[in-house]
């Protein structure tokens, strides 16, 4: 199923509970009132299929990337929140326990309390949900409270406001649009369960230990890990996981890294991280030999199934780690195909695995380019920041269209790289990028 498809079927789930209203074929009220129940039909629709598309589900983030699913997750909610704050304030209609003979409540829009306090419940909760994760890294919630604080929420959202729409909804008093309604709501809690429960149980089964942690660059260290008992383990060079060290595979502490080792050297997986705070910041001083658990493979930020002429990884501070691992798979594979890594940075001391790199530009032929935002006044490298005419000097080569752009790193030299690579004439479809930071 390729990506195309996957967006269809998103657009179709989250219509059908309108259409089946539709095909009720119920007495029309007033425009207000048909759009007011829409909102809130299409709202709760956004809510419940929100927890597939966040679900790691490899499925689709490997057709379409996490970090488009991400973004989409993000997008959609505000969407639903604008949708649901607007549902009750759009009725015009009169208000009140609808007569017996309204059977299609054509004539008043029902006031009952145990009909309506379901709804009072996810209004109230929905936008402090959606207020959290946007101020998240503004706020003093440590990753893992605001991680479990965010999944009950959701539950509790959607519980709620499928309990509201069969109670007091017009349309959603149908059995067969009731029964979708449940029935999405049992699939939204199977993912969940599946993200926290059975995912847990099969890192439980395939643990890790931490071999070694060398430094790489200034605050920032490699992690080895090996497996602690023999078990099959297949990834793509430039993918990432989700890394546990040190916790219970149920435990909230954990992280998404991308893996900087190649598939081709072997069994043990790498990860570079810098110190950034709560579990990073004492990554330094973990013992080897602590256990650890891994999720994943996820992402699709890797040159596997692309025949493409040549690669350009195009990386950003710790961005560099999927680049890494996709060096070492092309250096232990034989692949003579033409590289350059553009690799931007602050200071030189920030350049993870300087002469490892070197070692790559030397033997494998990669050509190398670091880019310094603040360059010492002895540096003789690219200085500033990785423009257009930065690219054009480096990647501006007509056969540089046909290559396969890799990139990763912060959101604003992401966006600046990819407006730069198309106005260089470079097809989208080349371009693949990781962002590693989300608003």
């Amino acid at each position: 199923m390729g990506a195309g498809l996957l967006m269809i079927l998103y657009v179709a789930v989250a219509l059908l509970p309108l259409g089946l209203a539709w095909l009720q074929g119920a007495p029309p009220r007033s425009v207000a009132d048909e759009l007011a129940s829409g909102a809130g039909l299409l709202a709760l629709a956004i809510i419940l299929v929100e927890f597939v598309i966040s679900g790691r589900f490899r499925t689709i983030s490997r057709r379409i990337g996490s970090d488009v699913t991400m973004r989409m997750h993000q997008l959609v909610a505000r969407s639903a929140l604008v949708l649901a704050m607007a549902h009750p304030f759009l009725y015009r209609g009169p208000t009140g326990h609808a007569p017996e003979w309204d059977i299609s409540r054509a004539q008043s829009i029902t006031w009952d309390f145990t009909a309506i306090w379901p709804g009072i419940v996810a209004f109230a909760l929905l936008p402090a949900l959606v207020l959290l994760a946007l101020g998240r890294t503004k706020l003093d919630f440590r990753y893992e409270t605001w991680r479990a604080m965010h999944g009950i929420g959701a539950v509790l959202i959607a519980g709620a406001g499928v309990l509201h729409a069969t109670r007091a909804g017009r349309y959603s008093a149908d059995p067969l649009l009731g029964g979708l309604w449940w029935g999405m709501f049992g699939v939204a809690v199977a993912s969940l369960l599946f993200v926290y429960v059975a995912r847990p149980l099969m890192r439980w089964r395939q643990p890790w230990t931490v071999t070694r942690i060398t430094p790489a660059a200034d605050r920032t260290w490699e992690v080895t890990l090996t497996p602690a008992r023999p078990f099959a383990w297949r990834y793509q060079a430039g993918q990432f996981a989700w890394l546990n060290i040190g916790h219970s595979p149920f435990s909230f502490h954990e992280n998404p890294f991308s893996i900087a080792t190649a598939p081709a050297q072997g069994p043990e997986i790498g990860f570079v991280i810098k110190e950034l705070g709560d579990f990073t910041g004492t990554i330094g001083r973990i013992a080897p030999g602590t256990r650890a658990y891994v999720d994943g493979p996820h992402g699709h930020l890797s040159p596997a199934g692309h025949a493409a002429q040549g690669l350009a990884l195009i990386a950003g501070g710790v961005g560099i780690a999927p680049m890494l691992g996709i060096l070492r798979e092309l250096a232990a594979t034989g692949d003579a195909r033409p590289s350059t890594l553009i690799y931007g940075n602050r200071t030189a001391g920030q350049i993870v695995n300087p002469d490892e790199l070197a070692a790559l530009a030397r033997d494998h032929g990669t050509n190398v380019v670091h880019v310094l935002s603040e360059p010492a006044p002895d540096w003789d490298g690219e200085a500033g920041i990785i423009s257009r005419a930065l690219l054009q000097r480096h990647l501006g080569r007509p056969n540089h269209r046909d290559w396969l752009y890799l990139l990763c790193g912060p959101p604003p030299m992401l966006e600046g790289v990819e407006a730069s690579l198309l106005a260089m004439g470079i097809p989208a479809q080349n371009i693949l990028s990781e962002r590693f930071v989300y608003d």
